[in-house]
């Protein structure tokens, strides 16, 4: 809930802040070097000269001086694409961008990371069936903050040596142990030099990178718990799948430059599923480093898997958003962490936290914010905010706190614990520094009455216990759709659980993370679609060990279609995607619509990409888009959602979508097309039979839908096609939405 204050607070200042630099910054900025990235698309097919000394050629033509052109190129990119990396005035960014040869040219941006039980609740028990030999030959990358291998989550016992397609390596550096047979890889990049030299390392400081890393592939660790909550057995998806670690995220961020330097060795090191719970604000395939590193991955049949962001519940805030990557939303699970607040009048009333911290007597002396207001003329005392609080009317009682963050500001005051009100983000939990608990405002005035009913107020705040609720649900703080570069393409694709998962965590940090916080554990709670994007991919990573001939398109489409549909009170799919994932089903999928690269080139081609780029970026030569057969339809590719976007509600909704399914299913079978129709509009699909003689047989289809907005106050209509064949249930979400105004 910090996070959420902050988040709201910051684009503000800095808008403020750059309105009034802004004329003084121009001038000053085109005179300084700054970072950029220079993306020359696929490796060239014959490589007579070194792709270093392409780079540096490009750069001294341009800057005119081979010493300054030596020294200002940071890095060539060139074991998986062709691009390069260097500090340029805008004036030479600009020429370089007309230079033959050169896709796109920009400027170097930072990105953010989008910060046990959940297998079970997802249908994965711990004696599922697995392929054990074929998991172990996979290899899972995540690209995040580094990785702590001494982690029991990563023990090798009883595994052999790395698999014989593994090209990668792990490197030295401050407090890292090394690899083992389960972490097979770790690097770090810092291209830019951000970090300083002694903090260059791929082990972990943050946490984030040990806690996605053991939730896709962690080995069965039991007794697993924070301070005794959520006991159980934390594992991950492939326990025995191998681990692929590149650092990217230091303190301040995550660089594009270090992004792609990070897809560019993942993809020829051989791993097979790329995790990425990373990601900002939408740009143009071209120009964005995940939408570039994954294209690219997806050329070797890499399949990517990024998290949608944490922007939400805002509409059209949705991340990562191309078409070959899985984007990937965040759900509930089935508890909840209560922590229990008990006035000296006997109401007890039930907040949310992840408080470790129990009481040491009945009842303490409560008091408000308001009323243990100093002297001082700034800030707001109700809200507990910093230096407007006196001592002596704080220490060793609890105190409420209009809003959120009080706790750490009661703590340092001696305060004996801290009860905060808020309606933002109240189905996460978040870690408290002290005895703590959020409540609801309505709650939090009910509390502020008792306080100042009394002169003896007392209460107590308990130690959080979990119970179980219904889920799952869309998490309030997962972005949404639409998104705004292909608007018939819907994402998120599919949600995944994402909200107070244990998982492993480095010993280089604490429970809060906070830099007055001392408790430490090597298991903890994290909340976001970062959380959610690596139960994605351990989930695409077993369903693989099944099938590992599958395409990164087969394994998408095989967990989009057996999805469970959530219900969702804002959004609908533009929150949930397809619904939430099931792996169990998704080994036995029935139908899978495919994608191959030329079918992304076409919807590249659909989308006004120049031929110039299209041709840099595939490898291909000469291309000239008007002779590539693009797909059909209103989407115009075989994507296992079905998606419109109308101008506004008065438009007609009128169109055609083609689809072509595969069978991947055994013998003969007969599949029957079931429609439910968005309210208002027909849905037809011709042929509503399709017959199957064998595997691998394909069959084609289209769906026409025609009506109108008959809802004058939704934004969306939702529907859904589901083929089955009395064994498999194909489903489909059916969405016809309005932009964002």
């Amino acid at each position: 809930m910090i996070l959420s204050s902050i988040k709201l607070l910051i684009p503000t200042l800095v808008g403020l802040l750059c309105l009034h630099f802004a004329r003084f910054s121009t001038a000053s900025n085109d005179n300084e070097r700054q970072i950029y990235i220079v993306y020359m698309g696929e490796l060239p097919a014959e490589q007579t000269i070194a792709l270093t000394d392409v780079h540096h050629s490009l750069l001294s033509d341009i800057i005119g001086d081979e010493t300054i052109a030596r020294k200002s190129k940071l890095h060539s990119y060139g074991r998986s694409f062709n691009a390069f990396a260097a500090r340029l005035l805008p004036r030479e960014a600009e020429l370089l961008s007309k230079k033959e040869g050169v896709v796109s040219v920009f400027k170097n941006r930072k990105l953010k990371l989008f910060t046990t039980r959940t297998w079970d609740f997802l249908g994965m028990s711990e004696k599922i069936k697995r392929n054990h030999q074929m998991e172990s030959n996979i290899i899972v990358a995540l690209i995040d903050t580094g990785i702590w291998t001494e982690s029991p989550s990563f023990n090798d016992k009883g595994f052999g040596p790395p698999p014989s397609k593994w090209k990668g390596k792990c490197v030295t550096g401050a407090n890292f142990t090394g690899c083992n047979n389960k972490v097979i890889g770790a690097q770090y990049f810092n291209i830019g030099e951000s970090a300083p030299p002694d903090e260059a390392t791929p082990v972990d400081t943050e946490g984030h990178g040990t806690h996605t890393a053991s939730t896709a592939t962690g080995a069965a660790v039991a007794s697993a718990s924070l301070y005794g909550l959520g006991e159980g057995t934390a594992r991950g998806a492939v326990p025995s799948a191998r681990v692929a670690s590149y650092k990217v995220c230091w303190g301040y961020g995550c660089m594009d430059v270090d992004m792609l330097a990070a897809f560019d060795a993942a993809i020829a090191d051989g791993v097979d599923i790329i995790s990425v719970s990373i990601g900002g604000s939408v740009r143009s395939f071209t120009e964005d480093s995940i939408g570039i590193g994954s294209f690219h991955a997806l050329k070797k049949g890499i399949l990517t898997v990024c998290a949608g962001g944490n922007d939400g519940p805002y509409l059209g805030s949705i991340s990562n958003v191309g078409p070959w990557i899985m984007t990937v939303a965040a759900s509930t699970v089935d508890r909840r962490f209560e922590t229990d607040v008990e006035l000296g009048n006997g109401d007890k009333i039930s907040g949310i936290a992840i408080n470790t911290f129990a009481p040491k007597k009945g009842l303490y002396p409560l008091t408000s914010g308001a009323l243990a207001k100093n002297n001082a003329t700034f800030g707001n005392s109700s809200a507990c905010d910093y230096g407007t609080l006196d001592k002596e009317k704080v220490k060793g009682k609890i105190v409420y706190c209009k809003g959120a963050g009080g706790d750490y500001v009661v703590k340092e005051l001696g305060g004996a614990g801290t009860v905060m009100s808020n309606d933002q983000d109240m189905d996460t939990a978040y870690a408290t520094g002290s005895s703590a608990s959020y409540v609801t405002i309505k709650d939090g005035l009910k509390i502020e009455k008792y306080i100042n009913s009394t002169k003896l107020a007392q209460g107590v705040v308990y130690k959080t216990k979990i119970v179980n609720t219904a889920a799952p649900f869309i998490a309030s703080f997962s972005s949404r759709g639409p998104q705004t570069l292909i608007s018939n393409i819907l994402k998120p694709d599919i949600a995944a659980p994402g909200v107070n998962i244990l998982a492993a965590i480095s010993k280089f940090t604490t429970v809060v993370g906070h830099e007055n916080d001392k408790k430490t554990s090597i298991f903890n709670f994290n909340s976001g679609t970062s959380m959610a994007c690596p139960h994605v991919a351990g989930a695409a990573a077993y369903v693989k060990s099944f099938h590992p001939k599958w395409s990164h398109a087969a394994i998408k489409s095989a967990l989009m279609t057996t999805s469970k549909p959530i219900k969702v009170k804002e959004g609908g799919e533009l929150a949930s995607g397809s619904g939430q994932i099931n792996p169990k089903m998704a080994v036995h999928p029935g139908l899978i619509y495919d994608i191959n690269t030329t079918s992304y080139v076409g919807l590249l081609c659909k989308q006004g990409y120049k031929d110039k780029e299209i041709a840099l970026i595939t490898g291909s030569g000469n291309y000239n888009c008007s002779k590539i057969q693009r797909g059909k339809g209103a989407d115009g590719i075989n994507y296992p959602s079905i998606n419109l976007q109308v101008k506004n509600r008065e438009s007609n909704i009128s169109a055609v979508f083609y689809r072509r399914v595969t069978n991947v299913g055994v013998g003969k079978s007969v599949y029957k097309a079931r429609v439910e129709s968005p309210k208002g509009v027909s849905v037809k699909v011709v042929p509503d039979v399709l017959l199957f003689s064998h595997p691998d047989q394909k069959r084609s289809f289209k769906v026409t839908l025609k009506g109108k907005f008959v809802d004058k106050d939704s934004r969306y209509l939702s529907g859904s096609l589901v083929w089955s064949d009395t064994k498999h249930e194909v489903r489909s979400p059916i969405l016809v939405s309005l932009p964002i105004s």
